[in-house]
């Protein structure tokens, strides 16, 4: 099922909390891929902060995206 992310809000220990189309919200542990290529990068806690909806889902401030679907898929229920 293909749900487009509506909201998007930085949490600690590296999480964001999303809220997708049908309204459900969701956690998303972002900390097992900081170490995975350009994800590094988010290390850097003012960078994960800038992340913003892009389109149909997010992305930081250095054009680092994830797949709407890979989201809903790896959330956690909020």
């Amino acid at each position: 099922m293909y749900l487009a992310v509506k909201n998007v809000k930085p949490l600690e220990n590296y999480k964001l909390w999303l809220q997708f189309e049908n309204n459900e919200e969701k956690i998303f542990d972002v900390s097992p891929y900081l170490d995975v290529g350009k994800f590094s990068e988010l290390k850097d806690i003012s960078l994960f902060n800038s992340v913003a909806i892009s389109f149909d889902s997010i992305e930081w401030s250095n054009h680092l995206d994830l797949d709407p679907e890979f989201l809903y898929q790896k959330s956690c229920v909020a």
